[in-house]
Order: C-alpha cells, then structure tokens, then sequence
C-alpha cells in the first residue's frame, strides 16, 4: 500500500495489516518474550516467527532455512538477513510473520527495552506463549 492511499488492503495482504495491529497493541508481551527465549536459547534456534496457519503460533525460524529461503527467491530476503544478523536483542524485537506463503518483518524497539518487559510482565516463558497464542487466537488473522 502506497503512503497516503485509502485504498482498502487486497485480501491476500490483509493478514499484514493485522499482523500490525496485534503487534502494536501486544508489544510489551512480545517484548517479554523476545527477551525470555533470548535467554533461553540466544539465537542457536534461529529467529521466532509468529506463523498464522492453521491458527496462529510461535515457531522458531532456522537461520539455514530463511538463507535458503533468500536463495530460492534471487536473494530478495537479503535485506531481512542482514536485519537479523545484526539484531540487538537488548533494545530491538526482530520476528518474522508468516502468512498466506509469505513474509513480514517484525521489528520495534519497544519503551521500555526487552529485559525490562520481561523483567516487568512477571510471567514465563510458557506463560508468555500461552498468552500471546490466546490473544492471536482472538485476533481475526484472514
């Protein structure tokens, strides 16, 4: 969508808009969560993704498997790898959205930073992901 359009989203981008729309109302959570399986794991699992099929869940996305995603795609994801490689987990979120066969680049830096969030939300991780899962499951994803 163009800055400044008002033209309505294409149902096949719909799911981005969404997609926005959660994030911005559930960033301290996310925030949370992004810190609490930094520590669990650092990056060795890769970066988390929020797949919305069937219904919505967190997976983890292998660094391997979004490279060669990149090579599969005449290396158009380059930008998201580099991204990636340089997150600073303790000031910045980075997820990947998946939906409808295809991408979205979550990125914030939420106020306060991730370990605050964590430190602030007083749930862990499980309880983290079974709230945000709820919320999503809530959420209209189409």
């Amino acid at each position: 969508m163009m800055f400044g359009s008002n033209q309505p989203e294409s149902g096949d981008s719909k799911w981005r808009g969404q997609l926005d729309r959660f994030v911005k109302e559930n960033q301290q959570d996310l925030a949370a969560l992004f810190w609490a399986l930094w520590l669990e794991n650092g990056d060795s699992q890769g970066t988390i993704g929020i797949d919305l099929q069937p219904t919505p869940h967190f997976v983890y996305c292998p660094k391997d498997a979004v490279e060669k995603l990149n090579n599969n795609v005449e290396n158009r994801l380059q930008e998201l790898l580099g991204i990636i490689e340089h997150n600073q987990p303790e000031v910045e979120v980075v997820m990947i959205g998946i939906g409808k066969g295809e991408i979205k680049l979550i990125q914030f830096a939420p106020e306060p930073a991730p370990p605050v969030c964590f430190e602030r939300v007083g749930k862990d991780v499980d309880g983290l992901l079974d709230l945000l899962e709820q919320r999503m499951s809530e959420a209209i994803f189409v």
